[in-house]
């Protein structure tokens, strides 16, 4: 396991450059250490963390200053504390990606998970709008699935999933489970951490009517949502075209 010792407030050992704007609070040293350790796999998802005294002894640095690093990734969900056991990494099960990605919730029922179909896998050049978001050279490629998401049996959304080839390499061979983000991370160690989205209303084109079943022109909502790792890289661009007449996006503002 890395160490790293912050005996000095200038020293910058292990530590991402400072915010342009001022020297960042201790607390946010400490963090951004942790956040490596996600990224490099030090600590793996479900893994237990060591006890705030030994990481503060570790680090040099209070259990206080530790406490308060820890909080911040927990109320990022990359961290998860559990009364009596202690602080673990957080894994991309069912519930964690419900309520921290999955916003389309039926009018009469609770949220849950949606069942999925692939419909298709390709491989290709990135285009341009994949190149934009996914930040790569007009020569990669890129993997595409394209799959059909349903609640209590009935097609909701259509999706089109754009990953890195060099990223996932394989991906487009095995099978496509409805976890994604969990195959993520437990075969290449790529932890989604969180995502951006553009929500747009738009008519089904007559393609994605076919797949959901439904007429061609009908209003449906469109998500473009890029999904970045731990390090702030964007490794997924996810376009979603979402029926609602029975169902609605929820966001939680706080």
């Amino acid at each position: 396991m890395s160490v790293h010792k912050l005996e000095f407030p200038d020293r910058q050992d292990g530590i991402e450059k400072a915010e342009p704007l001022g020297f960042r609070p201790l607390y946010r040293q400490v963090k951004a250490i942790f956040v490596r350790r996600l990224v490099d796999g030090v600590w793996a998802p479900g893994e237990g963390l060591p006890s705030e005294s030994q990481l503060a002894a570790e680090i040099g640095v209070s259990q206080g200053t530790v406490r308060k690093a820890l909080d911040e990734l927990a109320a990022e969900n990359l961290v998860v504390r559990r009364q009596g056991r202690g602080t673990f990494v957080a894994e991309h099960d069912e519930r964690r990606i419900l309520f921290q990605f999955f916003k389309l919730v039926p009018d009469h029922g609770e949220r849950r998970f949606p069942d999925s179909a692939v419909l298709s896998i390709a491989t290709g050049t990135a285009d341009a709008a994949e190149r934009a978001a996914l930040d790569l050279d007009e020569a990669a490629s890129v993997i595409r699935i394209r799959r059909l998401r349903s609640l209590d049996s009935t097609p909701l959304i259509v999706e089109t999933l754009s990953l890195p080839q060099q990223l996932f390499p394989g991906l487009e061979t095995g099978p496509i489970p409805n976890n994604l983000y969990s195959l993520f991370a437990g075969r290449y160690g790529v932890t989604i951490a969180h995502a951006r989205e553009r929500l747009k209303a738009v008519a089904l084109n007559p393609g994605d009517a076919r797949a959901l079943g439904v007429a061609a022109g009908l209003p449906a909502l469109q998500v473009d949502r890029v999904a970045l790792a731990l390090d702030g890289m964007p490794v997924e661009r996810r376009l979603s075209i979402c029926l609602t007449e029975e169902a609605h996006y929820l966001s939680d503002l706080r």
